[in-house]
């Protein structure tokens, strides 16, 4: 039997190695095709999303250092430090 040579091994690298390419090209025109559908938040929508999350975090915050507070005061009643 007689094994391949190698020019047929560099042709079948070479076609793998276009073929890479033509899926590369294909997934990022894919990509391009999705960043066109989607809806950019306006700089005022930013803003009030920001706003509410820079909010919620100082409630959740405030909670829980008032729950510490509460535990604390709880525990130093039966641990006398």
């Amino acid at each position: 039997m007689a094994s391949p040579s190698k020019p047929a091994k560099t042709t079948n690298n070479l076609a793998k190695a276009e073929q890479d390419q033509k899926s590369l090209g294909k997934y990022f025109r894919g990509v391009r095709s999705e960043f066109k559908k989607v809806i950019w938040p306006t700089k005022k929508q930013i803003f009030t999303y920001s706003l509410v999350v820079i909010v919620v975090s100082i409630i959740v915050a405030l909670a829980i250092y008032g729950l510490d507070y509460v535990i604390r005061g709880i525990l130093s009643l039966f641990i006398k430090a």
